[in-house]
């Protein structure tokens, strides 16, 4: 080994008691534009993430809206078409005990009155 070995920022001075360790001026002014460096890229990579988190988050409240939207419009919906149902379910109710139609199903087909039924059925 030499008498001066420069080794990760550190100076390593050989002296007939052993090594001492002093700071090197010029590594460390190195270390320090390293350190710079390295927090500045650090800085706008953080910059950057904080960017995509934000829009990823606008997206989601975006598709939020637009779910919570369809949501409502479909549940309009079935409520319409459940109060349908319940109209059309009542007008048959009160349809049938008059419905001529119904009465005569057992019997289809075997009178003269019946054929213009029967037909009317098929169509």
């Amino acid at each position: 080994m030499s008498d001066c070995d420069i080794s990760r920022c550190f100076l390593h001075i050989n002296d007939q008691s052993g090594f001492m360790l002093q700071r090197c001026e010029s590594s460390g002014d190195e270390d320090d534009d390293w350190r710079l460096k390295r927090r500045e890229n650090n800085r706008v990579a953080a910059q950057k993430n904080r960017k995509r988190q934000t829009q990823r988050a606008d997206e989601l409240h975006k598709a939020y809206e637009c779910l919570d939207q369809k949501n409502r419009r479909l549940k309009k919906e079935v409520q319409f078409l459940s109060e349908e149902q319940r109209r059309l379910t009542e007008a048959l109710k009160a349809h049938e005990p008059l419905c001529p139609i119904r009465h005569c199903v057992p019997n289809l087909g075997s009178g003269p009155r019946d054929v213009g039924v029967l037909s009317s059925l098929h169509r």
